[in-house]
């Protein structure tokens, strides 16, 4: 523990690299101090920060104790690399240090030699194919890979001149890739601008496989780590997969941030530039008035497609699927109360919280809402209206969502208080007081109140439609504007209307919409298709809608969607070792007999205390006098953060627990006496390798989208100054990504399955 101690107090300068560095720092500062003085808006002071703060980068990387950890602790050698390739190349570009280097060297030395050297033709023209943008990330690439060869790494490990060479590489491939991304002033684009995004995702890959194959590996890839002594209590096994996490988590946020950068950037209209129609010039933003629900022609419709648009306009193909998942909840129940007691050989333990959540979040990204299309809950509702009288309004005063958001988060609290998952009759019962709870609300009020009002999974599908790429809307709102029945709404001689009442010339957007198509069916003019939209178009516009109104005016619809964001990350952390382990260790210490009590306090802080405070804090911020619309505006964004956390959790415990219908099925034959085959109870899974970065695509996907949305809301709320109202939500988004990142690197329990 001494040399531990010394070697954390020791700083290791050596007069080389160290005079190089002090040396450039000086040159620099001479140079962009006499360029501040001419042309100070091109040199502000952050220019100079970022140079010598890369500069200090490298210096922290090479004379730290990190080196002197390194060739023990292979986590302290994976930070020495980030700081290489990371950290300190982009910051000395963003220093655009070309001019300032000049111009502090001796004006003699620079027109007399360096001048003709760097002007020389093979010299130039060398230069020109180096810094072609596909050789940089070929290099830098191949430079991270072939250094990561067990047989060089241990080379690097064992030879201190090996050792400085292959920082050399990594410094000068680091610096020639984040070139095109940084783009330092003066110099021009090799590429167009938003090739650096795939440039980057692409880099980005090649990062996430390196991590994984270090995350994963059941043994110590490298012998010189294997043969070292341990410091800190750290297994070489340990110490492995914590340096994989490092090259992983910081990694892939320094290759998505700047592509998310870029496309914002991209996307964004230039200062001072408004579009404007038939060539007026647009209102100040002061003066224009906020946007309103518009209906435009054209687009894809889904129910054009031959076979499935004849399906889905065809009322009995929707009872159809409806009946077939009756028959499975009639089987969970059955199962549930009857069949044995061990979730992962009961239906009732493997449909609903394995397949069905899978499949419908699926649903959800390539179609939409399908399940509330082919919900199964829907035959006791119209029963519901046929015995009881259906004549009440909803109260007003639970219209809002706040209700919904109680729901939920009594959902996800009692589903780990009480292991809902491993205990198939309460599973059971659940699914029966759902349907009880169908028939009374919809049988004694009136407009699906059980479905807009009440139901969990309905809520949930609502908000994560809001960036599915098809919604039901009209195709040509000048039809709408010449009809006088307005069928769609109220029904007619073709179907019944839409019982959430929402009007379909006023309606944009997924919100509250069952997708059921009974406003399909309806329309006498054939107006109302499944049209293609781009996901994420109400968020950003926020028009009016048909019962919804404006997200700015509901702060009830961006807490919910806030907590079905922060509850994609509680509800997956409830599963892994760290967050159980902990549980357990406080249960024990509180002397309790169970962990009922801490859960709920776990629920109130992480799903309603954490997205509340969260959100107001970045409205407040963000926005000062005007946080309530930015608290309304911005939330709807995490939508498909919430998402991207939710599609990899659910992906995760479906591949592992894929194939388990099919001994449950055998039996479930096998206790009604049709077979005497015994089931297959060792089939499970579907093999994946690389399950984890799968999931890191996932949730990557979903934070980039989150920082669009949220870039492009802060562009229409604060055009001026959009970085003030995005930064804060921004953090906030970056947070939840991280805890994401981190949940897939722990263990996570193998629900579903009898491992």
């Amino acid at each position: 523990m001494n040399w531990e101690l010394a070697a954390l107090a020791s700083w290791q300068v050596e007069p080389l690299p160290a005079l190089g560095l002090v040396g450039a720092a000086a040159i620099y500062l001479r140079g962009w101090g006499s360029l501040r003085r001419q042309v100070p808006a091109r040199f502000p002071v952050w220019r100079s920060l970022s140079f010598l703060g890369g500069l200090l980068a490298v210096a922290v990387s090479l004379f730290s104790p990190l080196d002197a950890f390194a060739p023990v602790l292979l986590m302290s050698h994976m930070v020495q690399h980030l700081l290489l390739t990371m950290v300190a190349p982009p910051l000395i570009w963003l220093g655009a240090p070309q001019l300032p280097m000049l111009t502090g060297l001796p004006r003699k030395f620079v027109s007399g030699g360096l001048g003709p050297f760097l002007s020389c033709r093979p010299l130039v023209n060398f230069v020109h194919r180096a810094t072609n943008p596909a050789v940089a990330w070929f290099l830098f690439v191949a430079s991270n890979v072939i250094w990561h060869v067990p047989e060089f790494y241990d080379l690097a490990l064992r030879s201190r001149a090996w050792h400085e060479f292959e920082h050399a590489c990594f410094l000068a491939t680091a610096l020639l890739f984040w070139w095109h991304v940084v783009q330092p002033w003066p110099s021009r684009p090799a590429w167009p601008r938003w090739a650096m995004i795939p440039y980057l995702l692409l880099a980005d890959l090649q990062n996430t496989a390196l991590a994984a194959f270090l995350s994963f590996q059941d043994r110590v890839i490298y012998s010189t780590y294997a043969d070292a002594p341990r410091v800190f209590g750290i297994s070489a096994l340990d110490d492995q997969a914590g340096a994989g996490a490092i090259m992983w988590v910081p990694g892939s946020v320094a290759f998505l941030l700047p592509a998310g950068f870029i496309a914002m950037s991209l996307l964004s209209p230039r200062r001072g530039v408004r579009p404007s129609a038939a060539g007026v010039p647009a209102a100040p933003p002061a003066a224009r008035p906020q946007p309103v629900a518009r209906k435009v022609s054209g687009g894809f419709d889904l129910l054009d497609l031959p076979l499935v648009g004849r399906l889905a306009r065809g009322g009995w193909f929707r009872k159809w699927l409806q009946v077939l998942l009756l028959a499975v909840a009639a089987v969970v129940v059955v199962d549930g109360f009857f069949g044995p007691p061990v979730s992962a050989m009961n239906a009732a333990g493997v449909l609903p919280w394995t397949h069905w959540r899978a499949f419908a979040v699926v649903g959800l990204l390539v179609f939409g809402n399908v399940f509330c299309m082919v919900c199964p809950f829907t035959f006791v509702r119209d029963l519901g209206r046929k015995l009881l009288p259906a004549r009440a309004v909803w109260p007003r005063w639970l219209r809002a969502k706040w209700f919904a958001v109680g729901i939920f988060v009594a959902y996800l609290w009692a589903y780990e208080a009480f292991d809902l998952w491993d205990r198939p009759m309460a599973t059971a019962w659940l699914v029966c007081a759902y349907f009880l709870a169908a028939f009374l609300v919809d049988g004694f009020f009136r407009r699906a109140s059980f479905c807009q009002y009440v139901c969990p999974i309905g809520q949930f599908h609502f908000v994560q439609s809001l960036v599915s790429p098809f919604e039901v809307r009209v195709r040509e709102s000048s039809v709408c504007a010449g009809c006088r029945t307005h069928d769609c709404l109220r029904g007619g001689p073709r179907g019944r209307g839409c019982e959430l009442h929402l009007f379909q010339p006023a309606k944009s957007g997924n919100m509250d919409c069952t997708f059921c198509l009974d406003c399909v069916a309806a329309c006498p003019h054939d107006n109302v298709g499944l049209l293609a939209v781009p996901p994420g178009r109400d968020v950003i516009n926020d028009p009016v809608k048909s019962t919804v109104g404006t997200f700015a005016r509901r702060p009830d619809i961006s807490l919910l969607v806030l907590v079905l964001a922060f509850g994609a990350f509680a509800n997956a952390a409830g599963m892994v070792a760290p967050v159980l382990g902990w549980m357990d260790r406080l249960v024990a210490g509180l002397g309790l007999r169970g962990d009922a009590l801490p859960l709920a306090a776990f629920a109130l802080l992480v799903l309603v205390a954490l997205p509340a405070a969260g959100g107001l804090a970045a409205a407040k911020i963000g926005g000062g006098a005007d946080w309530k619309t930015h608290f309304g505006r911005f939330g709807p964004a995490f939508a498909p953060l919430g998402f991207g956390m939710w599609l990899a959790h659910f992906f995760f415990h479906f591949f592992t627990a894929a194939l388990t219908p099919v001994p449950v099925a055998g039996r479930i034959l096998a206790d009604l006496g049709w077979t005497s085959a015994e089931p297959a109870w060792g089939l499970s899974s579907i093999p994946i390798y690389g399950l984890p970065a799968v999931e890191i695509v996932f949730l990557n996907a979903g934070f980039l989208a989150c920082l669009y949305l949220l870039w492009r809301v802060a562009g229409r709320l604060a055009p001026a100054r959009p970085w003030r109202a995005f930064l804060p939500w921004g953090v906030l988004a970056l947070a939840l990504y991280a805890a994401g990142i981190w949940i897939i690197f722990q263990p996570m329990e193998m629900r579903g399955t009898l491992h």
